[in-house]
This record gives structure tokens, C-alpha cells and sequence, in this order.
């Protein structure tokens, strides 16, 4: 673990434990093959991306463990993801892949939501950053504590019953690729988080569901989804 993070991890249980952005994944330059071939040259591409696809989750969008997401009377459902959240411990810029996770002071977990139907590789900002559209935590867990990370399996649950999940597999040398791609042309700053696998994309969540995040070794994050007339009420 490096430096100064211990105490960190140990107060951020009962809050959010990221102090700085969160950046996902839209795409990995490294698995274009699971597109379809002419999708990035019709327009607006016209040609492949060279660089990973971001987006950035902002702060409004950050809940802590066990909190609710309010919806408003237009939308009745969701659809969620749940996501290996790498927190870094120190500035990331230009490493290569051989050394790309020496700069990682540990690992949560998260839910990304968002707007049905949306554009995923250029989404509207409203589609992905609504207030508390990104439930993280628990807590950050040191790499030391995971004992195989090949091994790690990730699942989704809505109402106490799986609804998608995945094992991070070989995906350990394209989490480290991805780093070096997305570090040759942005800083990963200190306390940044970065959403580097999910589980498969489309699940859809009604209000009044409950979902929650798991993996062994990092543990589970809940939330839950309300109207905002529940709220108010």
C-alpha cells in the first residue's frame, strides 16, 4: 500500500471513500473486436478511435453505501452495471504496462447508472450524472488483501438475486494496458478512481428495487431506488 492511505481507508467505511474523479470506460481501444465493424466509421466517427473512450462520473453523481437514488416522474427505471473501482495513490502519467498498477493504493467497488437507451459512447452528460449515479464503496481494500485478482468475480444483484456477473479473468493484463493508454495522454492524479471492468452493460432497474455490488475480498455496496415523491413524502 503506499503511503498515507492506511488511515484513509480505515475512515472512508461509512462514507465515500474517493477524494478525487472518477473516470469510466466506454471503451478500450484493446477490444474492438466485440463491435460491430463499421460501427465507428458511419458517422459521427468516420474512423476507429486511437485512445480509450472516457467519461467522467462528477461528484454530485458519488453516493455512500447504502444510500438512495431519487428519481424523477419521467423516468420509472435504470440501467446499472457493477464496476471494479482502482483508486490511485499517487500521480499515474506515462507508465507502461509491466508497471501500470504500482500506482494503485487499492480497490472498491461501484454502481454505474444511467438513463435508458443511451448513447454509450456519447452519452449526454444528464444520461450519466444524475445526483447519486454512481454508489461506491464500501471501502477501498489494499491489493495485498486479493489474493488472486485473475480470479476475482464481480456480480450484480437486484433484490437479492444475481443478474449479472464476471470474472476478471485475463482481463488483468488490459486493466494494466488500459492504465498505459489512458496515462500517455492524461495524469491519473492522486485519490482518482478508475471504473476499469464491469459487469455486462443492459441490466434494467425499477424503482423500489434494491441492488447491490459484490465481490469476495472487497465485500458489497448497496443502494436502492426511489421516486423523488417518495422522498419528499
Amino acid at each position: 500500500m503506499l503511503p498515507g492511505w492506511r488511515a484513509f481507508m480505515s475512515e472512508s467505511c461509512s462514507y465515500v471513500p474517493v477524494k478525487g474523479t472518477v473516470y469510466g470506460v466506454a471503451l478500450d481501444v484493446d477490444d474492438l473486436g466485440g463491435h460491430p465493424p463499421d460501427l465507428f466509421r458511419d458517422p459521427p466517427y468516420h474512423r476507429l478511435p486511437t485512445a480509450p473512450v472516457l467519461f467522467i462520473k462528477p461528484r454530485n453523481t458519488y453516493l455512500a453505501n447504502g444510500g438512495t437514488v431519487h428519481l424523477p416522474s419521467s423516468l420509472s427505471e435504470l440501467e446499472a452495471s457493477a464496476a471494479l473501482a482502482m483508486i490511485f495513490g499517487r500521480d499515474t502519467r506515462r507508465v507502461c504496462s509491466t508497471n501500470a498498477l504500482d500506482g494503485v493504493a487499492g480497490y472498491t467497488l461501484a454502481i454505474d447508472l444511467s438513463e435508458p437507451g443511451s448513447g454509450y459512447f456519447r452519452p449526454p452528460i444528464r444520461e450519466k450524472c444524475r445526483d447519486g449515479f454512481l454508489p461506491i464503496g464500501p471501502s477501498i481494500v489494499p491489493p495485498e488483501a486479493i489474493a488472486d485478482l485473475d480470479s476475482l468475480v464481480i456480480s450484480l444483484e437486484v433484490d437479492g438475486k444475481e443478474a449479472a456477473s464476471a470474472c476478471v479473468g485475463r482481463g488483468v493484463s488490459k486493466i494494466a494496458r488500459l492504465i498505459e493508454h489512458v496515462s500517455s495522454f492524461m495524469t491519473l492524479r492522486a485519490g482518482d478512481a478508475l471504473l476499469a471492468f464491469r459487469t455486462p452493460l443492459g441490466v434494467r432497474i425499477s424503482i423500489g428495487s434494491r441492488i447491490s455490488a459484490v465481490a469476495a475480498g472487497i465485500g458489497r455496496l448497496e443502494c436502492s431506488l426511489e421516486s423523488e415523491a417518495q422522498g419528499a413524502s
